[in-house]
């Protein structure tokens, strides 16, 4: 921080946001932008056509005159006439780690057939010597002609010498090869954990498939990746995601180890986004972070760790996300739980009494009853009025549940594009009478709630525009289908921008300095290339971002 920012920060602490930036306004601004339109998602001023920067953040928002008389001698000026500006977006559900790294493993996303998954593969063994880890992401049986399962035989005639593990596209299963199944001495005698599954041949054998907790069968002897590498994963997919306008990650689960590179980034100013992170779910990670209490806005506002992680189904994809009734298309099975309700409450009884958010994982409408009671157990226990505790994803409701977020203040952080991905078999998988109670954005809106938008990458692609094309049509990237799916649940586009600014930022205590351009906050938009809120819906997908600002400094300029 420059000593020109420490002195800003001193005065806004001895003076007040108000009286700070009456003191600021009768000198210059260190940079001016016009826009053809600049959108605010501030009710106060909700469109304007220029904003005006000092040491970081917003002094002015509204027209180009009063912007241009803040003008001096040093004073820098932007014009995009022909361009839209918002506030930067933030996604309140990325795993930004993970988006990094899967930068330099095998891509599967978008294969189409079980033999293409393979072929990637024995690509890859051809380049680095027998017995390294080769590690992919992103299949998705659901994409294939045969949509069952596949069994690890093809993997291993392929790839005999190289340990292979495949991570399904919703990360909650993968596929291991038998060289990497041999390593963990997984066999046809190895029990299924609690909260997790090995899917089996026949005779008995593992198949190949590890689903939820079952994952860490073969995960543990999985080599972790050094630190240099964790930081290199970290600074890519902070560059992919500001490529896509966003200035902001809410980055679920992640283990000290990692949280602390993140801090060493953003001491060093390498960190290119405002970056909330939740605590993985683990005693020793929790009681570290308890004990140094909830932090915020560390190193100029690029760093908060005030919130935990928990997981309380699998996916529907994989069949693991916990049903109340069996799946449709599997009779046999409800889905799981990868932890217990006790644990559940346990752990949101502690956050309160620490000032900590709790934010847990929760697909089905079994898994997101379960986690509703536990947290309604925890309150009663410690009464906190702001806990902004969350549901992640809450993609499957009961109608009599969906009330219940209001009634408790929870908040359903959810991702616009699980849906546009899912409709293609989530009848399938629940039949019917279920679906009105899926991705029910409405429906929850309608009861007061907000709705923190996200894309779950690498799960999704981070592409800001699919968010918010899908929010408001309910369509995939072509279009499809004709009208939307169930498009009674669609969001207003005024909703979605919210649901991409200022609704996330609430949902990470950071309203105050961020999520609408607000004389005051930090001075994060970014600049798009078609006007989002008036262009035809079937027009949105070929938006580009043509730059994204943090701190009225470019991370991204597409020049």
């Amino acid at each position: 921080m420059s000593a020109r920012s420490r002195a800003v920060a001193l005065a806004c602490l001895l003076l007040g946001p108000a009286a700070l930036l009456a003191q600021q306004s009768q000198s210059p601004a260190d940079l001016i932008v016009t826009a053809n339109r600049i959108y605010t998602v501030d009710e106060g001023r909700p469109v304007a056509q220029a904003i005006a920067v000092r040491d970081g953040r917003l002094l002015f928002v509204g027209s180009v005159r009063g912007a241009m008389a803040l003008k001096g001698p040093s004073t820098r000026t932007l014009d995009f006439p022909r361009a839209t500006i918002v506030p930067g977006f933030i996604d309140a559900h990325a795993h930004l780690l993970e988006l990094g790294a899967a930068i330099r493993e095998v891509d599967l996303v978008g294969t189409t057939s079980y033999d293409q998954v393979v072929q990637r593969v024995a690509e890859r063994a051809k380049q680095v010597p027998a017995g390294t880890w080769i590690i992919g992401r992103g299949w998705d049986q659901n994409d294939w002609g045969d949509t069952r399962f596949p069994t690890h035989e093809a993997l291993s005639r392929a790839v005999p010498n190289n340990p292979v593990v495949l991570t399904r596209v919703d990360g909650h299963a993968l596929l291991a090869n038998a060289r990497a199944m041999s390593l963990a001495h997984v066999a046809a005698a190895t029990k299924d954990p609690a909260g997790g599954r090995i899917v089996r041949l026949p005779n008995g054998d593992p198949s190949g498939v590890f689903v939820d907790n079952a994952k860490g069968l073969i995960n543990r002897v999985v080599p972790p990746p050094s630190h240099e590498e964790t930081k290199q994963a970290i600074v890519a997919g902070a560059k992919e995601a500001n490529r896509w306008g966003l200035i902001g990650v809410d980055d679920p689960g992640e283990p000290r180890a990692a949280i602390e590179t993140y801090e060493e980034l953003a001491k060093a100013g390498q960190l290119s986004l405002r970056t909330y992170i939740m605590v993985r779910d683990n005693k020793a990670d929790l009681d570290y972070y308890f004990a140094k209490g909830p932090q915020s806005a560390l190193y100029d506002g690029h760093l908060w760790i005030r919130s935990i992680k928990l997981y309380m189904d699998g996916a529907l994809g994989s069949r693991g996300a916990a049903l109340l009734d069996p799946y449709t298309d599997d009779p046999g099975n409800s889905g799981l739980f990868v932890s217990t309700p006790e644990h559940i409450r346990q752990v949101a009884i502690e956050a309160l009494k620490h000032g900590f958010q709790v934010c847990v994982h929760a697909i089905g409408d079994r898994g997101n009853r379960t986690v509703l009671d536990q947290f309604e157990a925890a309150f009663k226990q410690v009464p906190v009025a702001d806990h902004r505790f969350r549901i992640e994803h809450a993609q499957i409701l009961n109608y009599a549940d969906i009330p219940r977020f209001a009634q408790l203040d929870v908040i359903p952080s959810m991702q616009a594009t699980h849906a546009t991905s899912d409709m293609y078999w989530a009848g399938a998988r629940l039949g019917s009478g279920r679906l009105y109670g899926a991705y029910a954005w409405r429906a929850l809106l309608n009861t007061g709630v907000i709705i923190p938008n996200g894309t779950d990458a690498p799960v999704e692609p981070i592409n800001t525009m699919r968010t918010f094309h899908s929010a408001i049509s309910r369509q995939d990237e072509n279009n499809y289908p004709a009208g939307g799916w169930h498009p009674e649940q669609r969001m207003t586009r005024e909703e979605a921008l919210k649901s991409m600014t200022i609704w996330p930022a609430e949902a990470a205590f950071q309203e105050k300095l961020m999520g609408s351009l607000t004389p005051g906050k930090y001075a994060d938009f970014a600049v798009l290339d078609q006007d989002i809120m008036t262009v035809a819906p079937e027009d949105i997908m070929a938006t580009q971002v043509v730059a994204t600002y943090i701190g009225g400094k470019a991370v991204y300029d597409r020049q």
